[in-house]
């Protein structure tokens, strides 16, 4: 899918993360589930203590003294009257929790009196004016009055009734706490605080887990450019120990082999300079000149192929170090070369500094440019643009150009334009091949195109390491 991210660190990180906020979400909600159960139930069990006391005192006193002490009972959490009608039986759920309600008022009553209890979701009705009372035990004072309103907030009450001694109906209407119906900012404090750092710690070994394998990536990119590059350490993982260790195998392998093809083909290209020597010699002894001079050309194409097949097989480029090149100085005396050959090279910009590279392998890369242009174009405009990223060298030639289904194969060993397999321009197929391999050793790339004027353009990108 377009939409999911390229790297595996990301997509690991995908998944962990809404993974662990939801496993967090549904922790807290069944903590607060549970929370509010075990509030419910501990507000339940101190109102049916309070209901449980209260139905004593007023059993104690005679109906005048109970209707004038249940306001003075009366508070915003527990409201108690007289006068209520009987209650219905409660279903559902509200029904269970009625249930416990009234067996933990039973037991606190422990005489077996009959208990009906209900559950509302609405508050006591509010606020309930409290008028003086002069109670038993006052000492013959008056209390002072007291003005009780219930709270305003949504939640839980437990309407009690009780069957008094005297055969009155008290109604008890508990209301919970408000506390229990805040948020408990401590717990969420505690969460947001473990969310971090379990992301934190899972970040850290998604990392951890993700960065061996963007280091044998990295290896596998550079092998393609510097088959003799140090050997990978085999360390981490098993599975990363073991990839590495099949990485420095294959590296090996390809050396190997590497080596065996240009040991062989430097001793063919030794062996065949014999009897090249000796055709050579024997055509010096022809009379016929013109056709000495056919024989001499061919051999000595011979001998150029030889050398340039063992050259681009060989690889010596690539073992040499890397140090500060003066770009400039080296295409100006790339210029003098050509120039004494018959070749017409303009310079146009200059590097802003030196570029660290292979000097003798950037040297082959850019007259090889140079020496095909010439061949084709005549005339040969190189241009030098700088930054701080990267170096760009055009060559421009005024030749016939490239045919478009062409422009990538010129890349191959030994492949030619058609048009180029005549004596005029000769060439072995492996300017261009050997060219490339070097910016790509150098980490940069050769590019083609056809000019709108005419001619073939060649763009050589280096990268400033």
């Amino acid at each position: 899918m377009r939409l999911l991210p390229r790297s595996l660190f990301s997509r690991l990180v995908l998944v962990l993360l809404p993974a662990l906020v939801v496993a967090q979400l549904a922790g807290f909600a069944i903590h607060m589930h549970e929370r509010g159960e075990a509030l419910s139930q501990a507000s339940g069990l101190q109102s049916a203590q309070r209901v449980a006391g209260m139905v004593r005192l007023l059993d104690s006193l005679d109906a005048a003294e109970q209707r004038n002490i249940v306001p003075v009972l009366s508070s915003p959490a527990l409201s108690v009257t007289l006068e209520r009608a009987a209650l219905a039986e409660m279903q559902g759920q509200q029904s269970a929790r009625a249930a416990l309600f009234a067996a933990m008022l039973r037991r606190f009553l422990g005489d077996g009196r009959p208990v009906t209890v209900g559950v509302t979701d609405a508050a006591p009705a509010g606020p309930v004016p409290i008028p003086p009372f002069r109670g038993p035990g006052m000492h013959g004072g008056w209390a002072p009055p007291i003005a009780a309103h219930y709270l305003g907030e949504p939640g839980l009450s437990f309407v009690a009734q009780v069957r008094l001694g005297n055969g009155a109906l008290a109604t008890f209407d508990s209301r919970l706490p408000a506390q229990t119906a805040s948020w408990p900012y401590r717990l969420l404090l505690s969460l947001a605080v473990l969310l971090a750092a379990v992301i934190a710690v899972s970040l850290l070994a998604v990392r951890w887990v993700t960065r061996p394998l963007r280091t044998l990536a990295d290896t596998a990119e550079e092998l393609g450019r510097n088959i003799h590059r140090p050997a990978l350490e085999e360390r981490g993982p098993n599975e990363v120990a073991r990839a590495a260790h099949a990485l420095n195998t294959m590296q090996s392998r390809l050396i190997a082999y590497l080596d065996d093809r240009t040991r062989v083909l430097a001793a063919m290209s030794h062996d065949l300079k014999t009897p090249i020597t000796r055709l050579r010699l024997r055509a010096e002894l022809l009379g016929d000149s013109a056709l000495k001079t056919k024989i001499a050309a061919d051999l000595e194409e011979t001998q150029s192929m030889l050398d340039a097949a063992l050259d681009y097989l060989s690889g010596a480029a690539r073992s040499e170090a890397a140090r500060p090149v003066d770009v400039a100085a080296l295409l100006e005396s790339l210029q003098a070369n050509m120039q004494m050959l018959g070749g017409e090279v303009t310079i146009e910009g200059a590097a802003a500094k030196p570029l660290r590279a292979k000097p003798q392998a950037l040297k082959r890369c850019v007259w090889n440019l140079l020496d095909n242009a010439v061949k084709y174009g005549a005339r040969v405009r190189v241009a030098v643009d700088d930054d701080e990223r990267r170096l760009r060298i055009r060559v421009l030639d005024e030749g016939p150009g490239i045919p478009a289904a062409e422009m990538q194969k010129v890349f191959e060993p030994f492949y030619r334009v058609e048009s180029s397999r005549n004596r005029a321009t000769g060439g072995t197929g492996l300017g261009l091949s050997i060219a490339k391999g070097i910016a790509e050793d150098h980490g940069g790339s050769l590019e083609l195109s056809n000019r709108a004027a005419g001619g073939l353009e060649v763009t050589l990108i280096l990268p400033r390491l």
